[in-house]
């Protein structure tokens, strides 16, 4: 593919050098490295002027050090005089806060968006946003992929009879219903009240809906640290499920999160390789999305259009 380009910073690199192997080029030639007071530092070894350059880039955990990392190879494309730069965030980070929902808050995600552009992004393409309406926030092209047809592919195949698809809160439920549409399963609802004052902190009140007897399958865009996930797998075993099922495209997994989901009902959780994870419990299955990305960043080289990708 005459003049595209790809690299990557640390976030994902076994992501980004999948993506290459799809695509059948080379992941860009370029240097990645710290002084010794922890400042991140790069260097582009290649000729990429008038190139069309795609940085792949999560902004997963350590958060603001992989922000960071993005903003200075986007800054490094820019200067090296690249035709076009599109940030491929396969996990866009502080997208929890999208709106100021209290007084005296930030929104995080607009921050997110403002600095990227600064940067020198020209175009994002990203994956299951916390709140679809981030791409908003951008005053440059979004291309919004989802993981849904590698997540329905994985549990179509597992031919769970009676199944009931389960939205964790009031926000997942398009997305449960979606899932379940092309399941052929039922839907239902987790009512859950959360504490704004405490992040991370959920309390499970009702599961609206028929799950007794039948297999369930959570779903949700991410897991962080699991409390929800694991109270709503527990509110639903509760209420005579047979088996729990669970699948997020973006497995943050911070803290108790892996106690936790060994500790819960939850038989299987279907994970994505957008945040790169290494030694996880067989009980957490991680799908690759390298294909779904590589074909839109060939559409987006190619002018062609991403939505023959969605489900």
């Amino acid at each position: 593919m005459s003049g595209m380009r790809v690299f990557c910073g640390n976030a994902n690199r076994p992501l980004a050098e999948e993506i290459c192997r799809y695509l059948g080029i080379q992941l860009g030639d370029a240097n990645t490295t710290r002084f010794s007071d922890g400042e991140f530092n790069y260097q582009i070894n290649e000729n990429v002027r008038g190139a069309d350059v795609f940085i792949v880039q999560p902004t997963c955990p350590p958060v603001d050090s992989h922000v960071v990392e993005l903003l200075i190879m986007l800054d490094a494309f820019r200067r090296s005089s690249a035709e076009r730069i599109t940030a491929v965030i396969p996990y866009f980070g502080y997208a929890r806060k999208d709106r100021k929902d209290r007084p005296r808050v930030p929104i995080s995600a607009k921050v997110m968006a403002n600095i990227i552009t600064t940067a020198g992004a020209t175009r994002v393409l990203t994956m299951d946003l916390h709140a679809g309406q981030i791409q908003g926030f951008f005053d440059i092209p979004v291309d919004h992929l989802y993981a849904a047809p590698v997540l329905l592919d994985y549990f179509a195949k597992k031919k769970l009879d009676n199944l009931v698809v389960v939205a964790p809160d009031a926000g997942g439920v398009e997305r449960a219903r979606a899932y379940a549409k092309r399941l052929d399963a039922d839907l239902a609802l987790a009512d859950k009240r959360r504490d704004k004052e405490r992040a991370n902190t959920v309390e499970v009140m009702n599961i609206v809906g028929n799950v007794a007897g039948r297999p369930a399958l959570i779903v949700d865009d991410m897991v962080d640290t699991a409390g929800s996930l694991t109270q709503v797998a527990q509110a639903i075993a509760d209420k005579g499920a047979t088996a729990v099922y669970a699948c997020c495209t973006h497995a943050v997994l911070s803290g108790p999160a892996l106690e936790r989901i060994a500790q819960s009902p939850i038989e299987e959780l279907v994970v994505t390789n957008t945040i790169p994870h290494t030694n996880l419990p067989p009980k957490i299955r991680v799908l690759s999305v390298a294909g779904l990305l590589a074909e839109a960043i060939r559409s987006i080289h190619t002018a062609t259009s991403v939505s023959r990708l969605f489900v």
